[in-house]
């Protein structure tokens, strides 16, 4: 099956709307959407990417390189946020390591964190997960036990901003990505001196995918 016939099978199955995958995206309208899903328009390799995260699956699988349909996101197996006039509770889901050796495996023990609804800025819940940090290699910007409220999308705003990132189809982090558009690399940054960056380029980009940015820090006291 060919990559916009992958694209729309995959946005249906989703039950989204060419508009909302246009949003996602960046598009300004679904039009932008609608001729690539007819074989109109070519995308770029780091486009490739940005449509596998925000379709909730992997780049390979949208290319053909794999026939397994990847599901990125399995939140229904937490608990829904729980929503109430004043604020939303989240469950605490897993953790992600700021170093750059730990397996994305949500889990949940329970933990949870009450949010106001004002810091949502007119996000439904689900637009966002709760997610505990580990590691010293974002220190101090962000410490060991911190938890972070992260606002799901499949691109960062800019080269630079903080994201959560996925790489090696399991291994999750919080860094600064670094990239140039329409370049296929992009690099990991940390904010602790003493952690080297890593540049993810190449074969390596279609393993890789951006879960989200941080919007609010959470830190006990």
């Amino acid at each position: 099956m060919e990559l916009y016939k992958r694209i729309k099978a995959r946005r249906e199955k989703l039950g989204m709307s060419q508009e909302e995958l246009a949003t996602k995206l960046g598009y300004k309208s679904r039009s932008t959407i609608n001729k690539i899903e007819m074989g109109k328009n070519d995308i770029t390799q780091s486009k490739i990417i940005a449509f596998a995260n925000a379709l909730q699956t992997t780049p390979s699988y949208l290319m053909g390189l794999d026939e397994h349909e990847t599901e990125i996101y399995t939140d229904d197996k937490f608990p829904n946020p729980n929503i109430t006039e004043d604020y939303t509770t989240f469950p605490v889901i897993g953790d992600i390591a700021k170093g750059y050796n730990h397996i994305a495996i949500e889990s949940w023990d329970g933990d949870k964190v009450d949010i106001p609804n004002s810091y949502l800025k007119g996000h439904i819940p689900k637009d966002f997960f709760v997610l505990c940090i580990k590691g010293d290699s974002m220190y101090p910007q962000y410490q060991d036990g911190d938890k972070v409220l992260i606002l799901r999308q499949s691109t960062v705003n800019y080269s630079g901003d903080v994201g959560a990132v996925i790489y090696n189809d399991e291994i999750s982090t919080l860094k600064k990505i670094e990239f140039v558009e329409d370049e296929d690399w992009l690099r990991l940054v940390p904010v602790n001196p003493n952690v080297p960056p890593i540049l993810i380029a190449g074969e390596e980009l279609k393993h890789c995918r951006i879960m989200g940015v941080p919007k609010l820090l959470i830190r006990e006291m």
